[in-house]
């Protein structure tokens, strides 16, 4: 995990490579691997059926139409994601690997 993190507003947020120039953003994106079988995690619907098998469950309590959300049973952690596939990036994933140690990994996509 390369970059600066930021605190602005009350707002702490990652800025990955801070210094590459905006023009090379495709090489900075990241991608996550479930670890148990080298998948990338290329969809929402890859997403949760793994999540799934991992005990979380969606949640729909939440109000908020532009997440999707999931949530275990066995623990008070919630997992919030943009409804949009394209808007997910390493801050979500980063959420996810910490939320499910030992099950995925984020890495540079090649």
């Amino acid at each position: 995990m390369s970059g600066v993190w930021v605190f602005k507003n009350g707002v702490i947020r990652l800025v990955e490579n801070p210094n590459q120039s905006g023009c090379d953003t495709q090489s900075r994106r990241k991608v996550m691997v479930y670890l148990p079988t080298g998948e990338v995690v290329s969809s929402y619907s890859t997403l949760e059926q793994i999540l799934q098998s991992l005990g979380w469950e969606r949640y729909f309590g939440g109000g908020d139409t532009d997440l999707l959300q999931f949530h275990k049973r066995s623990s008070i952690d919630l997992i919030s994601l943009p409804r949009e596939f394209t808007k997910f990036n390493s801050v979500y994933m980063y959420d996810i690997v910490v939320k499910n140690p030992n099950y995925f990994h984020v890495r540079d996509s090649h």
